[in-house]
């Protein structure tokens, strides 16, 4: 068995603490954009956990369906998760009303190929949360927010993060119009959020263009 270090225990025990918090605000966010009957994929979704709190939230609207996907589908699972091969999303265009990639792109080789295949499959809108460099050690700090989150899972990092402008050029090139934007959030704990929330978190819900 493969032994944690002193450090590893006490920041996988705190990032418990933390993505509790995470999720709960993150849901909140994202409920505010569903509509009745809305049915949602949630790309790369673990677990399902941000997929269920939505569905279970007592301000989600009714007949809300999440569905998840993941290149490696994880056993239990508290949604539908479909697994995929990294390339091309296993369903037709305009699929879903609502696509959510949380925190997924900074992970990805390809973030265009990912990008292209759930703007094909969104009808309504495509939500992005993931990191903004903006700030003093902006670079290092995400970086070691990143580190702490994925290294006790085996979560490789690849520690590319955009600016604010780099984000919107990645929509200009898919596409994509900004239909709402948040360059601050307010997810963590208050001293966590502190040091790894505000300006280093971005959210955007985007429209898609037309597809082929």
């Amino acid at each position: 068995m493969k032994k944690i270090g002193p450090f590893l225990s006490i920041t996988k025990t705190l990032h418990s603490y933390v993505y509790e918090t995470r999720i709960r605000n993150l849901t909140q966010q994202i409920i505010l954009y569903l509509h009745e009957g809305d049915r949602v994929l949630d790309v790369g979704c673990g677990y399902g956990i941000l997929g269920e709190r939505i569905m279970k939230h007592p301000f989600c609207p009714p007949h809300v369906e999440v569905l998840g996907l993941e290149k490696i589908k994880r056993e239990g699972t508290l949604i539908a998760v479909k697994s995929y091969d990294g390339d091309k999303i296993p369903y037709p265009n305009k699929s879903f009303d609502i696509v959510i990639l949380a925190d997924v792109l900074h992970h990805e080789s390809n973030p265009h190929l990912l990008t292209d295949e759930c703007t094909r499959v969104a009808k309504r809108s495509l939500i992005i949360k993931d990191h903004k460099i903006d700030g003093i050690f902006a670079q290092q700090r995400i970086s070691l927010l990143d580190w702490v989150a994925n290294e006790p899972h085996g979560i490789p990092c690849l520690y590319r993060y955009n600016t604010l402008r780099e984000w919107r050029d990645f929509y200009k090139r898919h596409r994509l119009t900004v239909k709402d934007e948040l360059c601050s959030m307010v997810l963590y704990p208050p001293m966590i959020n502190f040091f790894f929330g505000g300006r280093l978190q971005y959210f955007a819900v985007l429209s898609p263009g037309a597809t082929s």
